[in-house]
């Protein structure tokens, strides 16, 4: 026992100290105004399949965007069964503003695509050939000055994609343990300043919020080069990045919409994607199984076999680790508005995740990965 809990405290103080700052949750978005002198063209393209809850807030914030330029809305009504084509009309509340809005109906989900790149591209297709596409998802709220950041700061760094993590729901117990977690893991999986630096390999991108510089898009291959990626944003950031730098930052202002008052959808939002994120190997889930035992089971395990065998040294290690671990946490718990109680409980969120890890392969071996509205990926 001694050696896992001295192996994940070296693991901690690297990761703390050389894994690109990773925790540190300083890649925001300045809000900036576009150069007057060339205002880029945008289109904005909503893929949503089921979303007449929240539709009409997403196409409401999007139409009340302070952008001086050309902006309009595409929403590829992805074969709803609930009345979203008419609530995403329904934001428009004047002539003007419903010029500005298309609603186009998707056609039947072609084969060797998922759902929404095939509702994305068609999106696209009508969009023709603007300077920006706005790739966001139907249950996100912008503020009035998002679109107006995301065109400046890709304009003013030559960028081909702008993404923002945008801040997610965090008012239920569940959400609390688990949401904060969630985007902190993302960090680490994904160090954001390694994403943002033009010399590092790694690229990432978060779905609900991509500004993409269309020539690159075309350049790189087009949207069908990613037809059958479930995580669609991250394989986006792949294709794009060798062609043209990236960003990828935090907002605490732009926001989504989607509530998870209970354990049922945020278990189903992971499980979706988990294996997939594994390349369905069963060698990095077990490797995976054993890393996060390590870094986030390990800490308390050793505090509780140090104290009851009264191992002094162990117990040190264990406490150690843990208040290594629970203070790499405080910024993305500030994000969140939440205080630092919530931080020694992230062993507990890591568990949680590691279930949901490894009930995400089961599904996937049963037939139903990468369930979503009404579809299922499976082996």
């Amino acid at each position: 026992m001694i050696f896992i809990a001295s192996l994940s405290l070296l693991i901690w103080v690297y990761l703390c100290l050389f894994h690109g700052r990773f925790w540190h949750c300083d890649q925001r978005l300045n809000s900036k105004p576009v150069n007057q002198s060339n205002i880029p063209s945008v289109v904005a393209v909503i893929p949503a399949r089921d979303e007449v809850e929240t539709i009409s807030t997403t196409v409401h914030s999007l139409l009340n965007q302070d952008y001086p330029g050309d902006f309009s809305i595409i929403v590829v009504d992805d074969n709803s069964t609930d009345g979203t084509a008419v609530a995403a009309l329904s934001a428009a509340v004047s002539d003007v503003e419903r010029s500005r809005i298309q609603v186009v109906d998707g056609e039947e989900l072609k084969d060797g695509w998922v759902g929404k790149m095939w509702a994305v591209s068609q999106g696209v297709e009508v969009a023709g050939n603007p300077d920006y596409l706005l790739l966001t998802d139907a249950d996100i709220e912008h503020v009035p000055s998002s679109l107006s950041s995301l065109v400046a700061k890709a304009e003013t760094e030559t960028l081909g994609l702008v993404s923002l993590m945008v801040k997610l729901r965090c008012h239920s117990v569940w959400e609390k343990l688990l949401i904060p977690a969630f985007i902190y893991f993302f960090q680490k999986l994904y160090s954001f300043p390694k994403v943002n630096n033009p010399d590092d390999r790694i690229a990432a991108a978060a779905g609900g919020c991509m500004l993409i510089h269309n020539e690159t898009l075309v350049l790189a291959g087009g949207i069908e080069k990613i037809k059958d990626d479930i995580i669609d944003d991250c394989a986006l950031a792949r294709l794009i990045k060798p062609h043209r730098p990236i960003w990828l930052g935090l907002s605490d202002k732009t926001q989504s919409l989607r509530a998870y008052e209970s354990l049922n959808p945020i278990w189903r939002m992971v499980t979706r994607t988990a294996y997939v994120q594994l390349n369905h190997k069963l060698l990095l889930l077990l490797g995976t199984v054993i890393g996060m035992g390590v870094l986030y089971l390990t800490p308390p395990m050793a505090l509780v076999f140090g104290f009851y065998f009264e191992n002094t040294f162990l117990l040190a290690l264990g406490f150690v680790t843990w208040v290594i671990m629970a203070w790499t946490f405080l910024p993305t718990l500030s994000l969140y508005g939440l205080n630092s109680f919530w931080a020694p409980i992230l062993p507990l969120a890591g568990l949680f995740y590691l279930l949901m890890t490894l009930d995400s392969a089961r599904v996937y071996y049963a037939g139903r990965g990468g369930a979503w509205k009404g579809r299922t990926y499976g082996p």
